[in-house]
């Protein structure tokens, strides 16, 4: 029982470690500043970094295309 406490907590705490890194990395958008940081990441990190942003952008598109068929209909219907 003795050892496999601190084996627990070893674990946990590269856990732990292991989260931050990933999520400091999530939060990474391509700018001209940070390319180096950027080509750091690997293959797989890139990507989901690339089809999160595009998911987002699509998100956008759409919200703004609802916002504006919005606008129109109630234009039409004053009129």
């Amino acid at each position: 029982m003795s050892i496999k406490s601190p084996l627990i907590k070893i674990f946990t705490n590269i856990n732990k470690t292991l989260t931050r890194i990933l999520t400091k990395r999530e939060g990474l958008k391509f700018t001209r500043e940070n390319l180096y940081s950027w080509m750091n990441l690997t293959k797989k990190e890139r990507f989901n970094l690339s089809k999160k942003d595009s998911m987002n952008y699509l998100i956008e598109r759409k919200n703004l295309l609802s916002q504006i068929r919005n606008e129109y209909k109630s234009t039409i219907e004053n009129n």
